[in-house]
């Protein structure tokens, strides 16, 4: 018997999840990273049964959609990741770090990939941003609107493969989601 607590979460890893999802780049792509982290709950605790989900553009700033007025992005591209977190919470996404995208005004906004969490107890996705911390991050539109002792919830730390990117749902250290 499901508890309200368990009203989304337990079922996300029966039918969402695929194969090849947390792929975003096929093995051996020139600049592939793994982006890794741990989804945890307001306790600290990891969250064992989240989806995180990703959706970039490619190394040049470009989407992998009809759309984008810059021309589709190609050589097997994806620009949608999708990975359950396992048993520990923990989570990878294979990947490239996306260019520059067009902001408000035509200014460019700092490389980023949006993100989307679905886990237990929330009726609805969260959704934030993941930034690099050895990339230019001072002009983006979206960073400079979040508190500056924020900040650092939305920036990724350099691993030896790629990058590190924790999700904490709520409580201490909470990552800064926004309102879409």
């Amino acid at each position: 018997m499901s508890t309200p607590s368990q009203t989304v979460g337990p079922f996300l890893s029966i039918g969402l999840p695929w194969a090849d999802g947390p792929e975003v780049v096929p093995d051996g792509t020139p600049g592939a990273i793994w982006i890794r982290g741990t989804v945890s709950d307001g306790a600290g605790e990891p969250v064992p049964d989240a989806l995180v989900e990703t959706w970039q553009a490619d190394a040049d700033g470009r989407f992998d959609h009809p759309d984008d007025p810059r021309g589709a992005a190609g050589n097997g591209f994806r620009g949608f990741g999708r990975c359950p977190t396992d048993p520990d919470g923990q989570y990878g996404i294979r990947t490239v770090v996306p260019g520059a995208v067009p902001g408000a005004g035509g200014e460019p906004q700092a490389p980023h990939i949006d993100v989307s969490v679905l886990a237990r107890g929330l009726l609805h996705r969260v959704v934030t941003r993941i930034y690099f911390e050895d990339e230019d991050n001072g002009a983006d539109q979206v960073l400079a609107l979040v508190p500056e002792d924020r900040r650092h919830t939305l920036i990724a730390t350099k691993t030896e493969d790629g990058y590190r990117f924790d999700v904490r749902l709520q409580g201490e250290g909470e990552t800064v989601f926004f309102d879409v």
